[in-house]
């Protein structure tokens, strides 16, 4: 779980706050001075940090957030296009211009590696993998101790503290991005190797584990607090009952989903898989893989098929974000801009810009830096500890002449984590 629980607001007002607020601030207050003793405890402490934090978000909650859904597009701005401008798919993807892997997963083998067809033995009705280690996740460490359990696995020793250790040393850091685990098992795992890729479906899944690859996924996630997104480690299936079996640092081991259920969920991240696997492991991986081992082909055959959604569910917002997604890697940010527009102004989550951050990237991409700003701001109130916000609101206030600004969200990104290299590499590039 990345998200925060409520607690009931007190009935102590003070004359200057809207009703219910006073108790809440002062919790916030006195949380702000106690987060950074607190967040450097372990075991023990860890507990009551988490009640800390559960206060500051409800106060937040309060105070900043309004809405249950991302601030939709202002039309008035003049910034919005028209749905109707979006160009068609029709291009092979041989003729795109082709954007290299994100920064952290250097993957170049795939760039030139053939495509196999697919040749495995059928597909069984029912496959259980077993032999996996739970670990209830600690506060903000959903990737970590989910990635733990895979890894595991394989023979891996070490748990979620190993990993966040490296990803998020801050307690406070809510998120840790698909590459950042794939980066983990390439550079800190020895023998294991990993990658992701995106648009898979139920096939996919039975394909890897009825082969003996667990696959993690990254889905939306329903707690009383809302929506929030989640990893989960797909272990199991059986068509016949229609369930998948998954690991669950939040929900717990073994637990069951439907197919329609997991399917609903996952379209929310663009149906992305991580696969953790042996390096000598890896050619199998690739011929299972088939038309979705290199990596170009992977988001085209994804790109078709988030239109294709959008056209047959014009109401579905999350089909419209991931449709967006894909336009990015494929630099059509003019496309990518517009298909954010709509998933927003169809309403997405409120927490949906502290995982994937496609909005950022198209609006910066076409000039619109003060919809990055007000988007990254409205995010920032929510939740001060996201560093990924940080960086994009950073270089859009640099775009607009507000360099100070730009140097403060710079540093904000590294106190959420000190080893996130993009603001180490702004700093360096604004002069500081």
């Amino acid at each position: 779980m990345r998200g925060q629980r409520n607690p009931r607001t007190s009935k102590v007002r003070w004359g200057w706050l809207p009703s219910g607020l006073d108790s809440l601030v002062l919790a916030a207050v006195i949380a702000a001075f106690a987060a950074g003793f607190f967040s450097q405890w372990t075991n023990a402490g860890v507990n009551v940090y988490w009640k800390w934090e559960q206060l500051q978000a409800a106060a937040r909650d309060v105070i900043f957030r309004r809405l249950e859904t991302l601030p939709k597009p202002d039309s008035s701005s003049g910034s919005v296009t028209p749905i109707t401008s979006l160009v068609p798919v029709t291009a092979s993807y041989q003729q795109l211009e082709f954007v290299p892997e994100a920064t952290y997963v250097v993957d170049a083998s795939l760039g030139s590696e053939a495509m196999p067809t697919v040749h495995v033995p059928e597909v069984p009705n029912l496959h259980q993998l077993t032999g996996f280690e739970h670990e209830y996740q600690q506060p903000n460490n959903c990737g970590p101790a989910t990635l733990a359990i895979a890894m595991r696995y394989w023979g891996w020793q070490g748990n979620q503290a190993t990993i966040a250790q490296v990803l998020k040393p801050e307690l406070r850091d809510k998120n840790v991005r698909w590459d950042e685990l794939v980066y983990y098992v390439r550079t800190r795992a020895g023998w294991l190797d990993a990658l992701f890729r995106v648009g898979g479906d139920t096939g996919t899944l039975e394909r890897f584990v009825s082969q003996g690859f667990p696959v993690i996924i990254e889905t939306g996630y329903e707690l009383d607090v809302g929506w929030v997104g989640h990893y989960l480690v797909v272990s199991g299936y059986n068509r016949d009952a229609g369930v998948f079996t998954v690991q669950d640092v939040t929900g717990g081991p073994d637990r069951e989903i439907s197919y329609d259920k997991l399917a609903a969920l996952w379209e929310h991240f663009n149906q992305l898989y991580v696969l953790v696997f042996p390096a000598e492991k890896r050619s199998e991986v690739i011929r299972l893989l088939g038309d979705h081992a290199q990596l170009d082909r992977n988001r085209y055959i994804a790109l078709r098929r988030t239109r294709a959604g959008t056209e047959a569910d014009a109401g579905n917002a999350f089909a419209w974000f991931a449709y967006g997604s894909n336009l990015n890697h494929f630099n059509r940010y003019d496309d990518a801009a517009v298909a954010f527009d709509r998933a927003r102004d169809l309403g997405l989550p409120w927490r949906m810009l502290f995982y994937q951050f496609g909005p950022y990237i198209a609006y910066f991409n076409v000039g619109r830096y003060q919809d990055v700003i007000d988007l990254a701001s409205a995010t920032l109130q929510a939740r001060p500890a996201l560093e990924e916000s940080y960086v994009w609101r950073g270089w859009a206030r640099h775009m607009v002449g507000d360099t100070v600004g730009a140097r403060a969200d710079f540093r904000s990104a590294l106190r959420v984590n000190p080893n996130f290299t993009d603001a180490v590499t702004a700093l360096d590039a604004v002069g500081e």
